[in-house]
């Protein structure tokens, strides 16, 4: 039994506990009207699902079957039932609660601002088709005079408050819309009195507006118009005033409660009883399914409701419009009283308890009401002392976690009677620690008088050891130490094992507590068998640690308690600013480092001998303390949002993040500690004989690895959420960068973008462990990419924008580099900055530029290529610098593509120099044509005068293009080749000049264009207003469409 709903361990199943309260058991004429409630509730459901909710209503139905119990027939006949009652009224509670930053509409600057609203019918809608004017249309043109609300008038404001309510019907959930005007009231006033009120040119303004208009017109300050089948069951939330006109915009806002309930409910239930009873019924049967179905799967209930049931709950409670308060009382009456008859945890009924004494207000029950309330808490409390008068049979240590459910129980008691409400309708109110101080007063003083008894033993012995038994060996060689030590010794441990047998039949907190001290005291004195001379058989006090294990789950609770409270008030305390100069984290850490320290030094006392035991005990240490850590993670970034709520202030808020994540760093390092600390290597060889190794590094190990990895995870998030304050400024920068229109250099226009990370980075790098920063610069610099990368998709064509954000790249990268401080370049050099400086290179360059990188590519392709599918062709080529000329001797072409229908071709070479921008006046030259030939013989030669370095500019070849003529027609392509001119023999000068007979020939072989996907092409292709962009593109589109390549 895991915990709660205490049933004596010697109840037979099936049998009852007379003492068990079963009056929330329904009788079936009960059960099957509440059943034909829930089907009612089920049917008739409004508003759109909360997001934890079932929105499928057949899993609703099939639900509850269970819950009740019902049979598919009886399941059919009540739901048939259900079907032919009458439709509740569908009801909107609407409460207005205040507005702000409404209009000023008076000479004053202010407004006398009141509401008009009601619902809007299908019917209403369809004499007015147009939606848009419809929409801003005002509640008394679009709703019938008797179906308008109107609230009070609150003068003279802009922050009106009204909190009144209102109930709207309507009868078709998806049709209807609630509309709300707001309206300034006019009143008629003379000019002379508007005057009085002018404070500004403003009111003068407005004297001369109301002039124009009908006296006594109220003028309109926004509306809100929502559509029903949009809302939930309950919605609070702020609206935007919408305007009729564009001309003011912003009207500021309006506070709106909705609650979506039923009236004139047709179910039996609804008409003869009181919501809240009824709805307490529902929550008792639905709770005791819950409980069952835990307890047919073995599995402890822990308070927490199903979806199913959550959802049934909240939809009834909804619609019978039943309060908060009145949930909450009615949650204790059912959980209050299943808890005299089911097992469950009785932690459960701590929550209702605090539930109540957060909202307790006696004047909102009826009287009938406070008896009930008063009832269940005598009840319960004379159920609960009833289990702690048969402590031994209701938690027996024989069963696991006996103590921990007597523990629950008494705090359960504690808190209920410390409660307000019970103290006003309990009177006069029990005395709780009276009615159970005979149970625990007796075994907590036992413990403290064994341990004052061990302190005079103790005492006397070390007396005994270091004065007195060195006379009685000097002169009688007898050992008066050993003597005394072993008498006291066996005396000791027989009183003590008489004392602790009747403790052991049930330890209490407390009492376990004070045993702690009597435990170390007989850990000193077992240790003083040191000085005995060697003796035959063992000591009384052999395996005295035995007597104390039930109570070691106590002491590793209490010290876990201890250092959860320390850690717990010290994040209160703490201010998260740097608690020394050259320290960059809070005080809570040196707290947090003690209270470690303190559960560390629990484990060196207890110096637990048991293998086995000491494993189980370490594994109980290992998790509290991770669990701390844990907590503390919460707690510490909760304190952040707390201070940064009252100091509105971003640097401030920021340096706070910074601690926090420093906070959670340092403690990551305490946890690295722990296993020497404890001294886990010990433990192996102490457990060497009973546990495997792997046990304890799965358990232990693993353990500490988690909440390692969960540290992390935090630590990620805290860094993540300082990386999206810097992101926004870097995305905020790179957009103006992207968008300026500016003719400035593109190095001056990232100065402003660096001034920025120059500032924030500083700071960070200051206030964060080097560790932390390097974290955030890596969150950072992938984010940085992606807002280039966008900003780059953004771009209208322009070599101009491409280059400053190629030039902000590059000044990022020095940046985030930072001469080897900040991240390594292997780190930035990511596949997505490889890929984005190769995109910015090639788009920030010119056509020119462009067409030259094409050729490159071009020639790389040439040389790399070893497939000779279309042929190749043979030249000789040198250049003589003496007369600046290249020489080039076409010799032949082999294995050419047939392209004749005759299966062979008249082929023909075409030798132009690339790119025509850098040899502009160089013309085109061709070889003799030679009819049907594959392996035309040409040896013809051409002299082409250019410059050296001509040669030498990227991309600078010679174009030989193969064509078969065609008389008709275009000529058809049978392939290209490419010859690079930096590759020329003479060319080098320190070489001398070339011999025209030695020069080797070169065997090029033909390649055709891709048809599609040039980067380089497409770029090009972009550039619209370039005409030299756009011929080229265009010389190059046509080889594509002869080409015989596929995609």
């Amino acid at each position: 039994m895991d915990a709660a709903g205490e049933t004596p361990v010697g109840t037979l199943p099936g049998e009852e506990n007379p003492e068990m309260d079963l009056s929330h058991r329904l009788s079936k004429r009960e059960l099957t009207l509440l059943y034909e409630e829930v089907l009612y509730t089920i049917l008739h459901r409004l508003g759109k699902p909360e997001h934890h909710h079932v929105v499928d209503s057949q899993e609703l139905y099939a639900y509850v079957q269970k819950a009740f119990g019902m049979d598919e027939e009886e399941h059919s006949v009540i739901m048939q039932q259900v079907k032919e009652l009458e439709s509740p009224i569908f009801c909107l509670k609407a409460t207005v609660k205040e507005a702000k930053g409404i209009l000023g509409k008076d000479v004053s600057g202010f407004s006398d601002p009141y509401c008009l609203l009601g619902i809007k019918t299908k019917s209403q809608e369809l004499a007015n088709p147009d939606h848009k004017k419809r929409m801003k249309a005002v509640v008394k043109d679009l709703i019938p005079e008797d179906q308008i609300h109107r609230t009070q008038v609150i003068s003279q404001t802009l922050s009106p408050v009204w909190d009144e309510t209102f109930i709207l019907e309507f009868e078709d959930m998806e049709t209807a819309s609630f509309h709300l005007d707001m309206w300034d009231s006019d009143v008629v006033e003379s000019v002379r009195h508007k005057l009085g009120e002018l404070t500004d040119l403003h009111g003068l303004k407005r004297i001369f507006k109301d002039a124009r208009k009908d006296k006594g017109q109220d003028d309109f300050l926004g509306n809100v118009v929502l559509h029903l089948k949009d809302l939930h069951c309950w919605n609070d939330r702020w609206y935007q005033l919408e305007p009729q006109t564009e001309t003011y915009p912003n009207r500021g806002q309006c506070h709106l409660q909705f609650l979506l309930t039923h009236k004139k409910r047709a179910t039996t239930s609804s008409r003869t009883q009181p919501s809240y009873i009824v709805h307490r019924h529902l929550l008792q049967q639905l709770v005791s399914y819950e409980i069952l179905q835990h307890q047919a799967g073995s599995i402890a209930w822990d308070g927490e409701l199903s979806r199913h049931a959550s959802t049934v709950l909240y939809l009834h409670a909804t619609q019978k419009d039943l309060s908060d308060f009145h949930q909450v009382i009615v949650r204790w009456l059912a959980y209050s009283k299943l808890y005299q008859s089911l097992e469950f945890n009785s932690n459960c009924l701590l929550h209702q308890i605090t539930s109540i004494e957060y909202q307790w207000v006696q004047e909102r029950l009826r009287p009938e009401q406070k008896a009930e309330v008063a009832e269940s808490f005598q009840s319960l409390l004379t159920y609960g002392v009833s289990l702690i008068r048969r402590y031994r049979i209701i938690f027996p240590l024989s069963v696991p976690r006996s103590t921990e459910r007597l523990q629950s129980l008494l705090r359960v008691l504690v808190q209920m009677c410390k409660m307000k409400a019970f103290h006003e309708l309990c009177t006069p109110s029990p005395n709780l620690p009276h009615m159970v101080s005979t149970a625990l007063k007796s075994m907590e003083e036992n413990g403290k008088a064994l341990s004052r008894l061990l302190l005079e033993v103790l005492g006397d012995l070390q007396q005994c050891q270091k004065i007195w038994n060195r006379f009685f060996i000097s002169t009688l060689k007898l050992n008066l130490f050993s003597i005394a030590y072993l008498e006291l010794e066996r005396l000791v441990a027989e009183h003590v094992q008489e004392q602790l047998r009747e403790v052991n039949s049930s330890m209490s907190k407390p009492t376990a507590e004070s045993l702690f001290q009597l435990y170390m005291n007989l850990q000193e004195l077992y240790r003083m068998k040191d000085f005995l001379p060697k003796r035959d058989g063992p000591l009384a006090l052999n395996n005295f640690h035995q007597w104390f294990k039930e109570g070691v789950p106590q002491w590793l609770q209490k010290a876990y308690t201890i250092a959860l409270e320390r850690a717990q008030r010290a994040v209160q305390m703490d201010q998260l600013t740097p608690f020394g100069e050259h320290n960059k984290h809070s005080t809570s850490t040196v707290d947090l480092s003690t209270c470690y320290a303190q559960i560390v030094k629990t484990w060196q006392q207890l110096n637990w001998p048991d293998p086995e035991e000491a494993f189980m005990i370490m594994v109980k240490l290992v998790e509290d303390m991770c669990r701390i850590a844990l907590m503390y993670c919460r707690l510490i970034k909760g304190r952040a949002e707390a201070l940064s709520l009252h100091k509105q202030n971003e640097g401030e808020e920021a340096n706070r993040l910074c601690i926090v994540v420093n906070n959670i760093k340092q403690l990551r390092l305490l946890i690295l500690k722990l296993p020497s600390q404890l001294d886990w290597v010990q433990l192996e060889q102490l457990t060497a004989a009973v546990i495997d190794r792997q046990q304890i590094q799965h358990t232990l190990h693993n353990q500490l690895d988690s909440t390692i990895s969960c540290l992390d995870h935090e630590v990620q998030e805290v860094v993540q959420t300082l990386a999206t304050k810097l992101e926004k400024g870097i995305a905020r920068h790179i957009q103006e960068l992207s968008s300026s229109n500016d003719t400035r250099e593109a190095e001056d226009s990232v100065i402003p973008l660096m001034k920025f990370l120059e500032s924030e980075l500083q700071y960070l790098n200051e206030h964060l462990v080097q560790e932390n920063f390097k974290s955030l610069l890596t969150l950072l610099w992938h984010h940085t990419l992606a807002v280039l990368s966008a900003a780059m998709g953004q771009q209208v064509p322009s070599a101009q924008c491409y280059k400053k954000l190629h030039c902000a790249l590059k000044s990022l990268e020095l940046c985030f580099h930072a001469e080897g401080c900040g991240l390594p370049l292997e780190m930035l050099h990511t596949a997505a900055f490889q890929s984005l400086e190769t995109r910015l290179d090639l788009c920030s360059a010119t056509s020119r530029k462009l067409i030259q990188k094409y050729f490159s590519n071009r020639i790389q392709q040439q040389l790399d290529a070893s497939s000779e599918k279309y042929g190749a062709v043979t030249i000789k080529a040198l250049y003589c610098p003496s007369e600046q000329k290249l020489h080039v001797e076409v010799l032949n072409a082999v294995n050419l593509i047939p392209l004749d229908s005759n299966g062979s071709s008249d082929p023909f070479v075409q030798l132009t120099l690339e790119p025509r921008h850098e040899f502009p006046e160089v013309v085109a030259r061709a070889t003799q044509c030679k009819r049907n030939e594959l392996h035309p013989l040409f040896d013809e030669a051409f002299d082409f005068l250019i410059p050296a370095e001509k040669c030498l500019q990227e991309g600078a070849c010679l174009l030989l293009t193969v064509f078969d003529y065609d008389m008709l027609g275009a000529n058809d392509l049978e392939g290209e080749a490419f010859f690079p001119l930096c590759h020329l023999p003479g060319l080098n000068t320190d070489e001398g000049p070339a011999d025209a007979g030695r020069v080797p020939q070169t065997r090029l072989p033909l390649t055709h264009p891709k048809p599609t996907g040039d980067e380089i092409l497409q770029l090009l292709e972009s550039r619209k207003a370039d005409k030299e962009a756009q011929a080229f593109v265009k010389l190059r589109k046509q080889r594509a469409k002869q080409s015989k390549e596929t995609e």
